[in-house]
């Protein structure tokens, strides 16, 4: 299914993406793109979103391969008759697995886009955490969707 080919299509990008900072930049090297508002970073993340749970690397395996399970029994299940949803998990799926091989290949997750939004310095990620955000925001979009449906029947 083309959803398994979105999650393949994240997985390269972002594993080319976070191989390119591994052998060309040093840890904590930063090179400004846009000065003030965007800039490559290289950072290491042994935790989840905003650094949190640091080094408790057990729960993150086991969670990963719950989401990854639990998305592909989705996709299998409704991805045929619902392209929105199907594309939100493939979505999730190839960002789950992206940051789950930077895991067990080096007990971190590799991070470097690094923003500034109106001086806040926003925390550092990379492209499967884009694609875990947007495919969490379309499912989000896609329950409210369903549930307006559900109450108009």
């Amino acid at each position: 299914m083309i959803y398994y080919v979105i999650a393949l299509v994240v997985i390269l990008f972002d594993q080319l993406t976070k191989w390119l900072v591994v052998q060309h930049m040093e840890i904590r090297e930063s090179i400004p793109l846009i000065e003030n508002v965007l800039y490559l970073t290289s950072h290491r993340n042994s935790g989840a979103a905003f650094g949190i749970l640091q080094g408790q690397m057990w729960l993150f395996f086991l969670a990963t391969l719950i989401v990854i399970g639990v998305v592909i029994y989705y996709i299998r299940l409704y991805g045929k008759d619902q392209p929105w949803f199907g594309l939100s998990l493939g979505l999730v799926l190839g960002g789950a697995i992206g940051n789950f091989i930077d895991r067990v290949l080096f007990g971190a997750v590799v991070d470097f886009i690094d923003t500034y939004i109106f001086s806040y310095n926003f925390p550092i990620f990379n492209v499967a955490d884009s694609a875990l955000v947007v495919g969490v925001i379309m499912l989000m979009i896609h329950v409210i969707r369903e549930e307006k449906t559900q109450g108009k029947s």
